[in-house]
C-alpha cells in the first residue's frame, strides 16, 4: 500500500467511500422497493376483498343469496389466489349449510330464502384462532406472511365483513361483524419482482460506481494528482541537480501556493548552491594546486580527500593511500596517532620518506560542540629548506676558501670541548700550524697560487684527522686542529704525520712546508680554552725558531723546551 502512487491511493479512498455510500443507498432502495411491492400486494388484496364484500352485499340485498355460494366458488378460481374462503365468525365456511338461511327466514318471519338441498360443514379456522378473534374485535384487515416447508412465502389476508344497517333486516344488529374473508396468495411473483429490483439496483450501483470512479479519477487527476505529480517530478529533478527546473502554477489554491513555494525554494537553493560552488571551486583550486600534501578523513576514519601533492610526496597513488589508511600515511602509525591525539606535545614532526624530508602536521577536526568529525594531515616537503639550512649552517661554520671550519666555529667548538674535557677528566689537544714563507707564494706566484696552496694544505689536514676531529682555519695561512680525547704524544704523532704529508706533496710543482705547535689539556696549567690556543701558538713560534718544518709540543712552565 505504501508503494502505490498517490493517484491510486486517492482513487481507492474515493472508490471505497463511494462504494459504501452506493451500497447503503442500494440497500435502502431495495428495502423500500420490497416494502413498496409488499404494501402494493396488500392493497391489491384489500381492494379484492372490498370488491368481494360489495359484491356479496349486492347479491344479498337483491335477494339472490342463493347465488352467493357460486360467486364465492368462482373467486377461488382466480389465478393469483391460492385459497379463498368466506368464513363465519365461528370459523366455519359460509354458504355450505342452511344455518344462516334458517336464521334469516326466522328473523324475517317468512321463508324468504329456500334451504339448500345438500349441506356440508367445513371448519376453515378454529373458533379461538388469534387472527379471527382480533378481526372480530378490531374490525380491521390483517396481513399475515407465512413460509412453507419448501421455503416459499405466501400472504394470508383476513378482511372483516361488517354488519351494516342494510343488513340488519336479515342479520340483526347484535354482531358488528357478519363474517371474515380469508384470502391466501403466493409471494413468488412479488419476490420475483423484488429480486429483479435488487438486480436492477446492483446494475445501477455498478454503473453509477463506474461513472463516479471515472469522473472522480479524471477530475482528481487533473485538479489534484497532476499538480502533485508535477511537483514530485520537479523535486526529483532538483534532487538530481537540475536547480533551473520550475513548476508551472496558474491557480491560487493550496496546490498553486505549494508550486510557488517550491519555485521560490529552488531559486533560493540555486543561489545558495552557486555561492557554495564558487567557494568550493576556490577551495578545490587551492587544495589541488597547493604544493603541500593534504589528506582528510571523515568521522569514521575513512580517507575522503587526497590532493595530487600528497600522492607525489608520499610516492603513492590515491588508491594506495586510501587502502593504507590515515595511520599508514608515513609508514609510522604510532607517530601519526600521537600527532592526532596531541600526546607528542606538538602537531608536527619531521619525517624522512622516499628520499625527502617531510614536515607532517596532523590533528583532529572538531565540530562546534566539540565532537570529532574527522582528521587532517598537511605534508610539507622541507628537503630544500633543510638543505639550505644545512648549507647556511655550513657556510656560517666553514671557511669559504678552504672548506674547513672557520674561526667562529673554532672558538665555539673549542670552548665546548674544553668544558667537556674538564667535566670528564679526558685529554684535549690542539695542533696549530702555518705555511712556511707563505708571503713568498703570493708575492712570487700571485694570490691565486697562494689560494691553491692553502686549499691543498687544508685538504691534507682533513685527510690526516679522524672523523670527530675538527680541522679549522685560524686566519690567513694559519690552521688549527681540535683533537678531543687525545693526549700529547698522540697529538704530536698526528702533527708529524701531517707535516710529512705536506712536505711530500707539491702544488703546481711547488714545495710546501709547515711549522706546528701542539698543546694538551690538562698537561698545561690553564683554565680557559683561549690559553690552550696561546700555548699552541707559542709552540708554533718555537718550531719556526728551530728552523721551520717541524713540530713542537708546549710544555708546562717548569719544563725545559
Amino acid at each position: 500500500m505504501s508503494s502505490l502512487r498517490i493517484r491510486y491511493k486517492i482513487l481507492m479512498t474515493v472508490g471505497l467511500a463511494v462504494t459504501l455510500g452506493l451500497i447503503m443507498l442500494g440497500v435502502f432502495y431495495t428495502d423500500r422497493q420490497e416494502r413498496s411491492l409488499l404494501a402494493q400486494n396488500e392493497r391489491t388484496m384489500q381492494k379484492l376483498t372490498e370488491g368481494t364484500i360489495q359484491g356479496l352485499q349486492t347479491v344479498m340485498l337483491a335477494g339472490s343469496a342463493d347465488i352467493a355460494q357460486a360467486f364465492a366458488d368462482r373467486l377461488k378460481k382466480v389465478s393469483e389466489i391460492d385459497d379463498f374462503f368466506i368464513v363465519r365468525v365461528t370459523g366455519e365456511e359460509a354458504f355450505r349449510d342452511n344455518k344462516t338461511i334458517h336464521e334469516v327466514n326466522r328473523r324475517r318471519g317468512e321463508e324468504t330464502f329456500a334451504p339448500r338441498g345438500k349441506e356440508g360443514r367445513f371448519e376453515v379456522l378454529p373458533p379461538d384462532n388469534i387472527y379471527l378473534q382480533r378481526l372480530v374485535a378490531d374490525k380491521k384487515p390483517i396481513s399475515v406472511y407465512e413460509t412453507d416447508e419448501d421455503g416459499s412465502r405466501r400472504l394470508v389476508f383476513y378482511a372483516p365483513i361488517l354488519n351494516n344497517e342494510p343488513c340488519y333486516k336479515c342479520h340483526g344488529s347484535a354482531s358488528p361483524v357478519r363474517g371474515v374473508i380469508k384470502l391466501q396468495t403466493s409471494l413468488v411473483p412479488v419476490e420475483r419482482d423484488i429480486l429483479l429490483a435488487r438486480q436492477q439496483s446492483i446494475v445501477v450501483i455498478g454503473v453509477a460506481l463506474m461513472l463516479i470512479m471515472l469522473t472522480t479519477g479524471y477530475m482528481m487527476g487533473r485538479i489534484v494528482v497532476a499538480p502533485l505529480e508535477r511537483v514530485t517530478k520537479a523535486m526529483g529533478r532538483v534532487s538530481d541537480g537540475d536547480l533551473d527546473h520550475t513548476v508551472a502554477s496558474s491557480s491560487d489554491d493550496e496546490l498553486g501556493r505549494m508550486a510557488k513555494s517550491f519555485n521560490h525554494m529552488t531559486s533560493e537553493l540555486k543561489t545558495t548552491y552557486e555561492g557554495l560552488r564558487k567557494e568550493q571551486d576556490k577551495l578545490t583550486t587551492i587544495i589541488f594546486s597547493a604544493g603541500e600534501g593534504i589528506v582528510v578523513t571523515d568521522s569514521e576514519g575513512q580517507i575522503v580527500l587526497v590532493n595530487p601533492a600528497a600522492e607525489r610526496l608520499l610516492g603513492k597513488d590515491v588508491a594506495q593511500i586510501v587502502a593504507g589508511g590515515f595511520d599508514g600515511l608515513i609508514d609510522d602509525p604510532e607517530r601519526i596517532r600521537r600527532l592526532v591525539s596531541g600526546e607528542q606535545g606538538k602537531d608536527s614532526a619531521l619525517v624522512e620518506l622516499q628520499g625527502r624530508i617531510l614536515n607532517v602536521f596532523a590533528s583532529t577536526i572538531s565540530a562546534g560542540d566539540g565532537h570529532a568529525i574527522g582528521s587532517a594531515a598537511l605534508l610539507r616537503d622541507v628537503t630544500e629548506e633543510k638543505r639550505l639550512e644545512e648549507e647556511l649552517r655550513r657556510l656560517s661554520q666553514t671557511d669559504a676558501l678552504t672548506g674547513l671550519y672557520n674561526r667562529r666555529f673554532l672558538d665555539q667548538s673549542l670552548e665546548t670541548e674544553f668544558h667537556r674535557a674538564r667535566r670528564s677528566g679526558t685529554k684535549l689537544s690542539v695542533i696549530m700550524f702555518d705555511v712556511d714563507h707563505f708571503k713568498r707564494f703570493n708575492d712570487t706566484h700571485g694570490h691565486d697560487q697562494g689560494d691553491r696552496v692553502l686549499r691543498a694544505v687544508a685538504e691534507t689536514l682533513r685527510a690526516a684527522l679522524r672523523n670527530y676531529d675538527l680541522p679549522c682555519r685560524y686566519g690567513g695561512e694559519e690552521f688549527l686542529a681540535i683533537l678531543p680525547n687525545t693526549d700529547a704524544p698522540g697529538a704530536y704523532a698526528v702533527a708529524e704525520r701531517l707535516r710529512n704529508d705536506i712536505f711530500e706533496m707539491t702544488v703546481d710543482k711547488l714545495k710546501v712546508t709547515i711549522s706546528l705547535g701542539v698543546a694538551t689539556y690538562p698537561d698545561l696549567a690553564i683554565t680557559q680554552s683561549e690559553q690552550l690556543v696561546e700555548r699552541a701558538d707559542q709552540a708554533l713560534y718555537l718550531s719556526k725558531a728551530n728552523g721551520r718544518n717541524c713540530s713542537t709540543v708546549a710544555l708546562p712552565p717548569a719544563a725545559t723546551v
